[in-house]
């Protein structure tokens, strides 16, 4: 049976077909599905890595933003060690919600780790929200960090993850 220095639960939010769960299928299994569907409720996927010496478990949970789900979310933020928000680069009424994610976040999570992740960087031709207004976005919520990632190419994925694990290790874990 596997030993685990540490567990961590990472929550990924954000508004329907913004790419949590192409985000997580790319990361866990590194597999990128086109017509993914969308996730009903909340979905689960664990992925140990070894970063400094330590092994550590990641328990990476998504949501579905359906409206008559939303009120599990609450619940699950308990216990988060970090968070992911997500926003489609092509999309800005996908970052109309980022407000209240963050509100919820705070106040059942705690002072965790919240980065802002602007995803299918891939679709850059067709961007309408721009890096900077990204990154303003993360500044004005006080977010840990700002990144942009795609889950078609595998682009800025690992790196992200690594960023979390390695601000919540920070947060205390370490010696």
């Amino acid at each position: 049976m596997p030993t685990y220095d540490f567990t961590f639960k990472i929550l990924l939010l954000g508004d329907n077909s913004v790419g949590k769960q192409s985000l997580t299928r790319r990361y866990c299994y590194n597999i990128f599905n086109p017509s993914e569907r969308l996730t009903i409720g909340v979905d689960f996927h664990v992925k140990t890595i070894e970063l400094y010496g330590r092994t550590i478990k990641m328990q990476i949970w998504h949501f579905g933003n359906e409206e008559r789900f939303r009120f599990l979310f609450p619940s699950y933020c308990v216990g988060a060690n970090g968070a992911f928000l997500l926003y489609d680069i092509t999309r800005p009424s996908s970052l109309d919600n980022i407000p209240e994610w963050v509100s919820i976040l705070r106040q059942k999570a705690g002072a965790i780790p919240i980065i802002l992740i602007g995803s299918k960087l891939d679709l850059e031709e067709q961007r309408v929200i721009s890096t900077e207004q990204g990154k303003l976005t993360a500044e004005n919520f006080n977010l840990s960090a700002f990144a942009e990632v795609s889950a078609k190419t595998g682009q800025n994925i690992d790196r992200v993850f690594q960023n979390m694990v390695e601000m919540i290790l920070k947060m205390g874990y370490l010696p």
